[in-house]
């Protein structure tokens, strides 16, 4: 007869386990081999490789300096190890469901948990339903081997986002671009926001990430490039620079009042 399993390995049963691939240049997070999830370059451990990851780091030119960040998504750490290295004065929050990536952080170089960084075993939905964090920035990077999880990107999902933030907290959500119900999904990342939101699209134009403010309307005229990397090392204003131009260009192009 075999015996039921204990509660943590129960817990792992309920979620898919990814794979990782080491193609001698990079290691490559995967729930199946049609999609990537993450992406590592050995010899640079900390570069933001994948495209979207560094169009979701625009929203340091709303928050150039925030004290809390909070992130649902581990997956292969890319962002959180980027936050934790670059912004330095900055708590971070991490929320994972799933223990099998987990316990892939020390393969992806993530930190230890310390005073300033932490990963949660947590459904993020549940935790922002009955915690108040008070995140400067939420960043909602959630993908299973299904896709987009229902519970992370339901209206009540994006209200608790709104209401996790505080008072002029910046939410970054990654979409997918070609997911049947994606105009429904920043609809309704919009209307958590009263309006104050707009997609931007990654540059393989896969991914679109939607920024959405509790505070003062997403407008480049709040936007200063120098301001935005001042807290960056050099390595990382160089690969950012770039792409925060882009970013402030295409939210130029959107803005009536500086069209």
């Amino acid at each position: 007869m075999t015996r039921p399993p204990a509660g943590g390995d129960f817990l792992s049963l309920q979620h898919v386990k990814p794979f990782v691939r080491n193609d001698g240049a990079a290691l490559s997070l995967h729930f199946t081999l049609g999609e990537l999830q993450s992406r590592m370059l050995l010899r640079r451990p900390g570069y933001l490789d994948v495209d979207y990851t560094r169009t979701m780091m625009g929203f340091l030119l709303f928050k150039p300096a925030p004290t809390h960040i909070g992130m649902i998504g581990l997956g292969g750490g890319s962002l959180a190890k980027f936050c934790h290295r670059q912004l330095g004065g900055c708590q971070m929050t991490v929320l994972e469901i799933n223990p099998h990536v987990i316990a892939l952080r020390g393969e992806f170089q993530v930190p230890e948990d310390d005073g300033r960084f932490r990963v949660i075993a947590a459904d993020g939905a549940i935790y922002l339903q009955h915690e108040a964090p008070g995140f400067d920035v939420l960043l909602v990077d959630g993908f299973d081997h299904q896709g987009q999880p229902a519970a992370l990107c339901s209206q009540r999902f994006y209200d608790d986002c709104f209401a996790a933030l505080t008072h002029d907290g910046v939410l970054v959500v990654n979409l997918h671009r070609d997911h049947p119900d994606y105009a429904l999904l920043v609809g309704r990342i919009s209307r958590s926001f009263s309006g104050n939101a707009v997609e931007v699209l990654a540059t393989e134009k896969s991914n679109s990430i939607v920024f959405a403010s509790r505070g003062p309307a997403i407008s480049p005229r709040r936007m200063s490039l120098p301001q935005s990397l001042s807290g960056l090392d050099a390595e990382a204003r160089m690969q950012l620079k770039s792409e925060l131009v882009r970013i402030a260009w295409e939210m130029k192009n959107l803005d009536p009042q500086t069209a």
